[in-house]
């Protein structure tokens, strides 16, 4: 009997060790949202509180855009849906689904930088948003059976690039660009930013941490006349 007891306990232990590895590894390829805090979000304290920082967003949400205002400092978030009454605020520049981006009928450049503030080269090309139906998905519960659902929006196909999703094998392969991207706004300013990850510190996915850096009037002139 004492044998049996010892046998049995081994047998539920490693059955547990499996149902918590395959949870995991769950978790890894639907990518799910988990409960987490909303404390240190947002703007972050820096030395110059104008020129650059950084910004954290939680956009763990696939039902959610979070809008970035560089110029205040805030950031509101809204519900994706046809029955959602949620809408923009009235400033914005950037918004953030989950690691989509679009922006505010501003135009966005990749450079070979991976540091920020440096000046942008002449010729630089600028790509503005594109209109999608198949790109901002919103339910992902039925991707191993090949239903998504996607809402339909505008989507900046160059900035969204600070991080490749490759879905090619299971799990998906998430690398960050490491490269600097030029944000020319409508109103004529520049905003260097630069994905620096998109987990928080227990690897739960979809919190997002943007460097910016804001650049100064005389340099907005200097970038304007370079890339017209």
């Amino acid at each position: 009997m004492k044998r049996k007891s010892i046998f049995t306990a081994l047998l539920t232990g490693v059955a547990l060790l499996s149902l918590s590895s395959c949870n995991g590894m769950l978790d890894d390829i639907y990518d799910i949202p988990q409960e987490s805090t909303p404390d240190g979000y947002g703007f972050l304290p820096s030395g110059d509180a104008t020129a650059s920082g950084k910004v954290c967003i939680d956009a763990t949400d696939y039902k959610k855009w979070t809008y970035i205002d560089f110029r205040n400092k805030v950031c509101h978030t809204t519900e994706i849906g046809e029955d959602s009454t949620d809408a923009a605020p009235a400033e914005w520049d950037i918004a953030v689904h989950r690691y989509d981006t679009k922006t505010n009928g501003a135009s966005v450049c990749e450079t070979d930088e991976n540091v920020l503030g440096k000046p942008l080269p002449a010729g630089a090309v600028f790509a503005e948003d594109v209109y999608t139906t198949d790109r901002i998905a919103t339910d992902m519960s039925g991707m191993m059976d090949g239903n998504i659902l996607y809402a339909s929006s505008y989507y900046n196909e160059v900035l969204s690039r600070w991080l490749d999703v490759d879905t090619s094998n299971m799990p998906p392969a998430y690398t960050l660009s490491g490269r600097v991207y030029i944000v020319k706004l409508k109103d004529g300013r520049h905003i260097g930013l630069k994905l620096s990850d998109f987990m928080n510190p227990a690897g739960i996915k979809g919190h997002m941490t943007i460097d910016y850096y804001i650049y100064p009037q005389a340099e907005q002139g200097i970038l304007i006349m370079n890339n017209p």
